[in-house]
């Protein structure tokens, strides 16, 4: 890749509650998951949530936390057959091709980084239209951490050169966003809304900027030294 390549911007996005409605996600694993664990393991729906809430604690913000096939084998599930069976929920966020259009009409290099395992970004790729606008789309599985560690950025860097100074990083998770900011990326940005199904966070408890909406982030862009796309 050439030195001009490096210096042109770079916007970074994730997947799940960013670009795409967590309403799928909290569908799968608060209501789906319990109730088909239940069914197989003969158990009241209580403890079922009792037992994969208490599991889902142990592991969050960790790679296993987003495995298809790590919760398969703990909890005896098929959880990647699950998703598929309701993948008609699957949902762009508002704004999401908008977005995206005009970035790549701009010049701007967008990259996918996304902590679902390279099965579950395979499931939303096969039913929502991203893979045009991307020049790079990685999962954390790829890189053995995930992106709530700064190993996960230190490692994308490794094999993927770029310069945090000139990226822009969009992500719902304030631990994501902790992580790429210990790391070095300074523009970060988060959701206000992740799920269409849950209130709108309060933009005040959230130490990042927040998007309501994807497309106010061309306000920024234009306001900002990342603007010039086209002639860096």
């Amino acid at each position: 890749m050439s030195y001009s390549d490096l210096q042109r911007p770079i916007i970074m996005f994730d997947m799940d509650g960013t670009l795409l409605d967590l309403a799928f996600d909290d569908f799968i694993w608060n209501h789906c998951l319990p109730e088909r664990h239940a069914q197989v393991h003969q158990c009241s729906l209580e403890q079922s949530q009792q037992t994969l809430f208490q599991f889902y604690h142990q592991h969050k913000h960790t790679l296993s936390w987003y495995s298809s096939a790590y919760w398969t084998a703990k909890v005896g599930v098929d959880v990647l057959q699950l998703q598929y069976e309701h993948r008609d929920k699957i949902q762009a966020r508002i704004g999401c091709h908008q977005l995206l259009e005009q970035l790549t009409t701009q010049g701007y290099r967008c990259w996918l980084l996304t902590n679902a395992d390279r099965a579950g970004l395979q499931l939303k790729l096969e039913n929502i239209q991203l893979s045009p606008y991307f020049e790079l789309m990685i999962s954390s599985e790829e890189l053995g951490h995930a992106k709530e560690d700064v190993e996960f950025w230190q490692k994308l860097q490794q094999l993927h050169p770029f310069d945090p100074a000139r990226a822009v990083f969009i992500d719902d998770t304030v631990a994501v966003l902790k992580g790429a900011e210990d790391f070095g990326i300074t523009q970060l940005f988060s959701i206000l809304q992740p799920s269409s199904n849950k209130g709108v966070r309060v933009a005040t408890e959230i130490p990042y900027p927040a998007l309501d909406h994807l497309t106010e982030l061309f306000d920024y862009l234009e306001n900002s030294q990342v603007i010039d796309a086209k002639t860096a």
